[in-house]
């Protein structure tokens, strides 16, 4: 088992029967793709419009490329983008027969599924809910580079051109806790990711 497939909640078990057999039974679940990265949404549509034309809506009922909305910081200016949650992956709603493995499998830019040996293996339905729900979120997240530790230069408001050592991150708030030295003690100030910039 490698570290994507514990990263989805899957676990190695023994492959005893063939694939073939297997995917006869047609297990329905959601089902993790790899993909080459870049290539996301052009596969989950094709595998989409695949489903459509070859009449499989039966066995493929849903696509997702999961994403979040981020709030980046670039240039003192705040951008909100929306973000793959996992780049390289597609997830797809879908019974498991020889017909779908094979179009899923066969579509362009597609190089696998995950699972352990020959076998596609269902992620818990419980991680699906969590994407999902992300996925709904209406308030983005803050996307910056600042960690614990990291040192920084106050570049606005009245302590402008202090620098100091951040204590805390918050990127709900999008905002950081430095430690900064004045008058010889070291005093911890509240501060928004803008008013830093790394050292």
């Amino acid at each position: 088992m490698n570290k994507d497939d514990k990263d989805f909640g899957l676990e190695a078990e023994e492959v005893t029967e063939s694939a073939a057999d297997q995917r006869q039974s047609g297990q329905a679940g959601w089902y993790v793709i790899h993909t080459y990265a870049g290539y996301e949404d052009q596969v989950a549509e094709n595998i989409a419009q695949r489903a459509a034309t070859l009449k499989l809506q039966d066995f493929i009922f849903e696509v997702i490329v999961p994403k979040e909305k981020q709030i980046e910081i670039k240039n003192g200016k705040r951008k909100v983008v929306e973000k793959r949650s996992f780049p390289g992956y597609v997830f797809v709603n879908m019974i498991v027969t020889d017909e779908s493995w094979y179009v899923v499998r066969n579509t362009p830019s597609v190089t696998g599924f995950l699972g352990s040996g020959v076998r596609p293996t269902p992620i818990p339905e419980s991680e699906i809910t969590s994407i999902k729900a992300k996925m709904a979120q209406e308030e983005p997240e803050h996307s910056v580079d600042l960690r614990i530790d990291d040192l920084v230069r106050i570049n606005d408001g009245p302590l402008k051109g202090y620098e100091g050592k951040i204590t805390e991150v918050d990127p709900n708030k999008g905002r950081v806790k430095v430690s900064v030295n004045m008058f010889g003690r070291e005093t911890p100030v509240t501060l928004d990711f803008l008013q830093v910039k790394k050292i």
